[in-house]
């Protein structure tokens, strides 16, 4: 069977087979639904204006901040348990909500579709970190 490239299809190759085919992948990632909510929301504020890719960049990176703030001073166990601990579960949700709006919100307005972005990155990443060379190492790539 073949693979999935970033263009989206799966092409399955059987040369004994006169049914070879191209099918489409699986979207690992479909926003549409989100933008049109988020494009809707603005909208009716009338925010568009305020909506450039600097202002949205700039928007993103507080709510990341406000994000991170959230795990200030916690131990690597602590951290793993802020999404059921009732005192940061909602906070820790409604951040990561933010940073999602924002981000598909920026991809928007610049319209990168996502969808293909992220199929791009994780083929960049694979050659970049192999298995064989990557299993359970942390250090990056380049200071390898």
């Amino acid at each position: 069977m073949g693979s999935a490239p970033a263009g989206g299809y799966d092409v399955r190759v059987d040369p004994s087979s006169p049914e070879t085919q191209a099918t489409p992948a699986p979207r690992l990632v479909d926003v549409t639904p989100l933008q049109q909510a988020i494009a809707r929301f603005a909208g009716e504020r009338e925010w568009e204006r305020f909506h450039s890719p600097k202002n949205l960049a700039m928007a993103l990176t507080g709510e990341v901040g406000e994000l991170v703030e959230l795990f200030q001073w916690l131990t690597e166990e602590a951290s793993r348990g802020v999404g059921r601990d009732p005192a940061t579960a909602r906070p820790v949700r409604d951040e990561l909500a933010d940073v999602l709006i924002y981000l598909v919100r920026l991809a928007a307005v610049l319209e990168v579709d996502l969808d293909e972005a992220v199929r791009s990155k994780l083929e960049a990443n694979a050659r970049r970190y192999p298995v064989e060379r990557a299993r359970g190492n942390a250090v990056k790539a380049s200071r390898r």
